[in-house]
């Protein structure tokens, strides 16, 4: 039944494609560089802790970087959009870096640059054409690359358009990205590394494939963060009930088990999900409750919802095990901002 609407979806995708490839359909530069890191694929990639990291180099640089989203799930609220789940744990990873969340992400990256920053980060912006970009970044999951996971009893994943499948675009979309990054590959074996890299060559030739992994850093106390983060070894054992929000829930589980903890239970909600009372109801009772940095950020921002009685929080972060030194020339080459160029000029004229 989802073939019909898939082949439109795709045919549509294409279209669009065309259409920007012939410049019949305008993207708008803002006067600053911007760096987009996007997907191929709808669900999660873990592209908030990449946006961090690019954040955190670029300010290694001497440069002030902003971020632009759609902000999806965000509600309208008395004073205007509220932040949703993205934004609250950027906020807490980067509380110095401007966040603006707008379906219109021209009209929010241009109010970044109204404000003196130097480089703008696009959350989710491969296929937000629009807006130009100088270097973009698509994430691809080493354990479920092109969205759906492989059928129970073996066999392979489908790889289809949406809504058949979870693909956004086909395959080739990826020539035009500067560099594919493959998340979480340490959580498949070499072999099923080596094997979707050939499919992205194949797909893209002489696209930079690039390697990282999530790497939890530590873990915290939601009812008690005075005494902050704990290291990851006192998890050793320790019997958990998990909940998560998240794209890729079954990565979640691995962490936690790898890290030696025992999962008792996992209640798992889509992507996104809007806690409700009672979703977590009976959690943290009998055993402590562990979730995610960005589901606990949701919560934050949902105080009718009853958080788990005792509740923790994995803390993880983007760690390139791969070709960093090919972001890192990336980002060395980004142009300067079209302000910076105006100082260095009446500089220069100022010195003549």
């Amino acid at each position: 039944m989802l073939w019909v609407p898939a082949l439109l979806f795709s045919a549509v995708a294409r279209a669009r494609s065309f259409l920007y490839g012939r410049r019949l359909l305008s993207s708008y530069e803002v006067g600053a560089p911007v760096v987009s890191v996007g997907n191929l694929v709808a669900g999660g990639t873990g592209k908030t802790p990449m946006i961090a990291w690019l954040a955190a180099r670029i300010a290694e640089r001497g440069l002030r970087a902003g971020i632009v989203s759609r902000g999806y799930g965000a509600e309208d609220g008395a004073s205007g959009p509220a932040p949703n789940d993205e934004a609250r744990m950027l906020a807490d990873l980067l509380p110095d870096v401007p966040h603006l969340q707008d379906r219109d992400r021209v009209r929010a990256a241009s109010q970044l640059v109204d404000l003196g920053l130097d480089v703008i980060l696009v959350d989710d912006g491969f296929q937000h054409r629009r807006l130009a970009r100088d270097v973009d970044l698509v994430l691809l999951d080493a354990l479920r690359p092109f969205g759906l996971p492989a059928p129970t009893g073996g066999g392979r994943p489908v790889e289809a358009p949406l809504p058949r499948g979870l693909m956004r675009e086909p395959m080739g979309a990826l020539g035009r990205a500067s560099a594919v990054v493959l998340t979480r590959a340490d959580a498949v074996d070499e072999a099923t590394l080596v094997e979707l890299e050939g499919r992205v060559e194949q797909a893209a030739p002489g696209v930079p494939v690039l390697r990282a992994q999530h790497a939890p850093v530590a873990y915290r106390d939601a009812h008690d963060q005075a005494r902050g983060r704990r290291p990851l070894k006192d998890l050793e054992g320790v019997e958990l009930d998990l909940f998560s929000g998240i794209g890729n829930p079954g990565a979640f589980e691995v962490t936690v088990r790898e890290l030696g903890a025992v999962v008792h239970s996992h209640r798992r909600f889509p992507d996104h999900h809007a806690f409700a009372p009672g979703d977590l109801h009976g959690l943290g009772q009998e055993r402590p409750a562990l979730t995610t940095a960005k589901d606990a950020a949701r919560l934050e921002g949902l105080p009718e919802v009853e958080a788990p009685g005792s509740m923790l929080v994995l803390d993880v972060e983007m760690e390139l095990i791969r070709g960093a030194p090919i972001l890192d020339a990336l980002l060395d080459a980004l142009p300067p901002t079209q302000r910076s160029r105006e100082r260095a000029s009446i500089h220069e004229g100022l010195h003549g």
